[in-house]
């Protein structure tokens, strides 16, 4: 009988947790840069060249790559494979309004199936440009539930610090 009740304890736990728990998440950061911002968003929108200063690139530099469609249009994919750190997955070109934004989605499919929206937004600061990296995406019970323990926006955050700090280096370069 006691297990009964302790299993009945637990449903109910886990029941108001699902529906307590944040269901979505948001992560950006930004970055300055002394490139116009023409040349930031040429850079940014070449899936092929954000190889160039990937913080997950780095983390598995044997990763399997492929790309479909042609690099930098709408439609066009990079898809991944590699060590437990990156995972594998795909970036797709969803939407385009040059010079000023790019989003795609991200569709994970190991170590945990996801499919999240992300963005690059470039204005123009002066003779340079600004550039905001943001990432965003929706978790349902019970997936939610880990949100209240995995703060998203350090989990990946760093990631994205240290991106754009490579993306910095490389493009005024």
């Amino acid at each position: 009988m006691l297990f009964l009740y302790i299993l009945l304890a637990l449903v109910a736990i886990i029941a108001i947790l699902g529906f307590i728990a944040p269901k979505d998440f948001a992560v950006e950061r930004t970055i300055d840069l002394s490139v116009s911002q023409q040349t930031a968003y040429d850079a940014l929108r070449s899936l092929k060249q954000q190889d160039e200063w990937s913080v997950w690139a780095k983390k598995d530099p044997n990763m399997e790559k492929d790309f479909r469609g042609t690099d930098g249009e709408v439609g066009s994919v990079s898809y991944w494979n590699g060590n437990k750190d990156v995972g594998e997955g795909e970036q797709e070109i969803m939407g385009l309004q040059p010079p000023h934004r790019i989003d795609t989605q991200l569709r994970f499919l190991k170590p945990f199936k996801a499919t999240n929206d992300a963005y690059f937004k470039i204005d123009a600061k002066g003779e340079g440009s600004h550039v905001a990296w943001g990432f965003s995406g929706s978790s349902s019970f019970p997936m939610n539930i880990f949100l209240m323990f995995m703060n998203m926006d350090k989990s990946v955050g760093g990631d994205f610090e240290q991106g754009l700090a490579n993306f910095k280096t490389y493009i005024e370069a």
